[in-house]
């Protein structure tokens, strides 16, 4: 017996014990009791149940009022069966049919609903035996934009049916190729073993061809791998051949571009994988102002050097590890526990926390004289000049312990100008001025000067 008869015969077998429970629930159940009740009842008022079970006419009586109690129940469940009702199938892939080779088209559903009405025996049977199958025949079409009705192969003829939608509009274009670069984007490199870092990464496939419509490969703009280093397995430093790369196609501001054929489908790529790090001395860098008349006369942390894990191009331009202190306000010595700042760039490292204690003195005042004065960030094609000579030196007030001030070294003090965003011409720009002790304050005694500013074009 083939295993669509076979179906055919479980579901008529688990119809047929339905309907016995239900004649057993509404009708034989019931007779039996009024059977029962009727002969206790007779026999209580003498009356001979046997005899009149023999009796002719009784037996007509009873035989015709239960035919029409049989009438009765059969003519519910018919109409029942016969009812017209309707059902929704969700969610239905649609086949496609067109020259994929030649043709890209556009404005395919992925699924349609089907929407089947008849009687409940016919929606039975419907569901059962049809495999829904929806269909846009495309096959005689060239290009242009269309408006298609789909089609579905129900296999009951006594069963209407509505798509949702019924007809869909298509836009048919001829497939072009071109080529693009081929780049990668790596994901979930937070989830990566902190102290490990994927240092380089080289793709077996420096271009691809990307097939769709002429207008849609316009949009593209790039062509990614994606490296999800959270499913690499990664446990150690060395060099890991991935295969099977899924590829995305991006348009100009990043976004994903649809209906983009990219071949070959995935990419392969060879990362290596290191663990780089590097010993950076702690800083601590006081945050606010003491009491009027105070100074920090000495800052110690209890750690003095973090190792640090990443890029070696990123940590490599770090120069320490700062450990800020809340200053505000004290006149007296304090003990603190800080987090220490992790750098941009680095992912891990090997102390987060520090003891910080901080000495107060008295503040003392002095003076220092620097010969010059920088200029930074200057914009390319542009020269910076002194518009006053005087301004070519510049006095520092320096605010401290006296025993710091005594042995504060002026080449550690920088003054410099920022002139980043500046254009030619003639500006009174701020004097600005840092030192390597952070227990000291600096404050340029000639708060701004004159810069001229030319091009070099």
């Amino acid at each position: 017996m083939s295993k669509k008869r076979k179906l055919k015969f479980t579901g008529l077998k688990k119809l047929g014990k339905k309907l016995y429970k239900l004649l057993d629930v509404i009708l034989i159940t019931p007779l039996s009791r009024i059977v029962y009740r009727t002969n206790k009842f007779m026999k209580a008022h003498t009356l001979n149940f046997d005899g009149l079970l023999n009796n002719t006419k009784s037996l007509l009586l009873i035989s015709l009022i239960l035919s029409f109690g049989i009438f009765i129940f059969v003519s519910i469940k018919s109409v029942n069966l016969v009812e017209t009702e309707s059902e929704i199938l969700s969610s239905q892939p649609v086949n496609a049919i067109y020259n994929e080779e030649k043709y890209v088209v556009e404005g395919i559903p992925e699924t349609v609903d089907i929407i089947l009405m008849g009687r409940k025996s016919d929606l039975y049977l419907a569901k059962q035996l049809g495999d829904h199958k929806i269909v846009l025949d495309l096959s005689d079409f060239k290009t242009g934009e269309y408006t298609v009705k789909l089609k579905y192969n129900h296999s009951v003829a006594s069963i209407s049916y509505k798509l949702d939608p019924s007809s869909v509009t298509v836009k048919i274009s001829e497939k072009e190729s071109a080529v693009r670069t081929l780049t990668y984007d790596l994901l979930n490199q937070d989830k990566l073993d902190s102290k490990l870092n994927v240092s380089d990464v080289k793709l077996k496939e420096s271009e691809v061809y990307i097939k769709g419509s002429k207008e849609t490969l316009e949009k593209v703009a790039t062509v990614k791998a994606l490296i999800d280093v959270s499913t690499l397995g990664l446990k150690e430093s060395g060099s890991y051949d991935i295969d099977s790369l899924p590829m995305v196609a991006y348009d100009e501001s990043g976004k994903v571009v649809d209906n983009v054929e990219i071949v070959p489908t995935t990419a392969s790529a060879t990362i290596k994988v290191d663990s780089y790090y590097v010993d950076l001395p702690v800083k601590v860098v006081p945050v606010g102002k003491l009491a009027t008349g105070y100074a920090i006369s000495s800052a110690v942390s209890s750690v003095t050097t973090v190792r640090v894990y990443g890029d070696q191009t990123a940590i490599s331009s770090i120069p320490y590890v700062k450990a800020e202190v809340d200053v505000e306000g004290i006149s007296d010595n304090k003990e603190y526990k800080v987090t220490l700042t992790k750098p941009s760039g680095v992912r891990f490292m090997n102390q987060t926390t520090a003891t910080v204690n901080i000495t107060v003195g008295t503040e003392s005042t002095s003076e220092i004289e620097l010969s010059s004065i920088d200029s930074k960030n200057l914009g390319s094609g542009y020269t910076a000049n002194l518009v006053n000579e005087e301004d070519s030196k510049c006095v520092v007030i320096v605010k401290g312990v006296e025993s710091v001030l005594k042995n504060l070294n002026s080449s550690t003090v920088k003054a410099y100008v920022d002139l980043s965003g500046y254009a030619p011409g003639t500006y009174d720009v701020p004097v600005l001025v840092e030192g390597q002790d952070v227990t000291v304050t600096y404050t340029p005694k000639v708060q701004t000067i004159q810069i001229k500013i030319t091009s070099t074009n």
